[in-house]
């Protein structure tokens, strides 16, 4: 559902919906494609970017945007922050995941209830896998046997089988879900519901949902801490993220910039990160206090922060209105790099 892009009055330009009402009317517009610009990185002045010398991420090094607008996938040197391919990927692709061996990459297709596969040494996409309507969210688990997918008009989930890129079960959830993030044993899956205002709980054995746990107005994001105690959600309507203790329910406000769309915890869990797309911002939030510890500046209002991913050394921030992907030095939260890529970045992971 968020997949549909609609138009602001008096910007002249493509912004994704702000609230879930906007969002459900525009349904699957009509995306408005594009010319891909230029890869290039704008380095900023101070401080000193990350040493390339020193891979960001993991074994290969690699960070993968999606470009929901021009339907391409912008694969990254995580080095040099340069894009080094730029890869077809299907039809308003949008949420992505990295197998744990990084040999493949699965991107949801809202445009056309698939997930395609793309083989990172190829850089070609080797099969696609029918899901539900409006695929928009990935998770991996973390034994990297399932891949559960968020189906946005379907109001289901997919579980697809990585060994053998099938689908091995449909499981209804609330309406409308956007994302989805695991317990660290992989036992539970939550799948944030934007239309539902709730958390469905998915027992990974039963393939059913569990329990439903209130999650806000309007809830589009999740994480789950490293103990597994709590779940960070991005309320976008209620301009919060939620702090959800995952054993009574209980759930404490952190009130963030306008239109939080997307969270994602550190690897440590002292720190979570929103993408605040009004402002323009990323909140740091320190999960020992819940509060705001501090605000990063990626733009003016229009950059449109989207989606997140985080590792021990950057954190990923695609800006689907100003068409890049920024890079942050968590350890002085910092702008290191700005990596111009095509139209509309939803999704970012890394390998």
């Amino acid at each position: 559902m968020f997949s549909a892009l609609r138009t602001r009055a008096g910007s002249g330009r493509r912004r994704p919906g702000r609230t879930l009402r906007s969002a459900l009317a525009v349904g699957m517009g009509i995306l408005l494609i594009s010319c891909t610009p230029t890869p290039s990185v704008k380095k900023e002045s101070a401080p000193a970017p990350i040493a390339p010398t020193a891979p960001v991420a993991g074994a290969s090094g690699r960070v993968y945007v999606t470009n929901q607008q021009d339907n391409t996938l912008s694969v990254i040197d995580a080095r040099t922050y340069r894009v080094v391919a730029t890869v077809p990927a299907g039809v308003a692709p949008g949420g992505l995941a990295v197998t744990k061996d990084g040999k493949h990459v699965y991107i949801a297709n809202s445009g056309s209830a698939r997930v395609s596969v793309l083989d990172t040494r190829s850089n070609k996409i080797v099969r696609t896998v029918p899901v539900g309507k409006g695929p928009t969210g990935v998770g991996l688990s973390p034994d990297g046997r399932s891949l559960y997918v968020t189906n946005g008009k379907s109001n289901t989930v997919s579980l697809i089988d990585t060994r053998t890129s099938r689908v091995a079960a449909t499981i209804p959830v609330g309406k409308s879900p956007v994302n989805v993030a695991f317990s660290p044993d992989g036992g539970r899956a939550y799948v944030a519901n934007a239309g539902s205002g709730n958390l469905s709980v998915i027992d990974t054995r039963t393939r059913r949902v569990a329990r439903q746990l209130p999650a806000g107005r309007s809830p589009v994001g999740v994480a789950v801490t490293p103990d597994g105690e709590s779940a960070y959600v991005a309320d976008e309507v209620g301009k919060q993220v939620l702090a959800v203790a995952i054993r009574t329910g209980k759930a404490t406000a952190v009130q963030v910039g306008e239109g939080p769309f997307d969270v994602a915890m550190g690897p440590d869990g002292r720190f979570a990160y929103s993408a605040d797309l009004g402002p323009g911002n990323v909140s740091v939030i320190d999960t020992g206090k819940n509060r705001v510890a501090a605000t990063i500046a990626l733009g003016p209002p229009g950059t449109d922060p989207f989606n997140l991913e985080v590792t021990s050394r950057a954190v990923y921030v695609t800006n689907q209105g100003a068409g890049t992907l920024t890079v942050i030095d968590p350890a002085s939260r910092k702008v290191v790099a700005t990596v111009t890529l095509g139209a509309g970045p939803y999704g970012v992971a890394v390998s």
